[in-house]
């Protein structure tokens, strides 16, 4: 574990995708690219009603370190049956990042 932090930031991630289109429902397994690229597929999933969307878990692995600047700089989509369809990725939550909701 140590060895890996001091090498820095991680190739391989796990990652909180998205689906930006409200209407379809993931599960596991779709195929997650980034420009166009498979980069991982969708570990666990379901739908998100406080972020309007379906929303998982995907294991990312990039040749490259992966932090929010890469997940920020590339084009995200997820594939779900026989439709591609636009998402955005987060290394954190999504939905209350700064856990203000647990605090009331």
């Amino acid at each position: 574990m140590l060895a890996q932090k001091a090498a820095g930031p991680l190739r391989r991630r796990l990652v909180q995708i998205l689906v930006t289109d409200p209407e379809p429902l993931m599960f596991h397994a779709e195929v997650v690219r980034r420009d166009g690229v498979p980069a991982g597929y969708i570990r666990a999933a379901s739908y998100g009603f406080t972020l309007g969307g379906a929303v998982g878990l995907a294991m990312i692995d990039a040749g490259e370190p992966i932090d929010q600047d890469y997940l920020d700089s590339g084009e995200w989509t997820v594939q779900i049956g026989g439709a591609v369809y636009p998402a955005a990725a987060s290394l954190r939550p999504m939905y209350d990042p700064g856990n203000k909701r647990i605090r009331m």
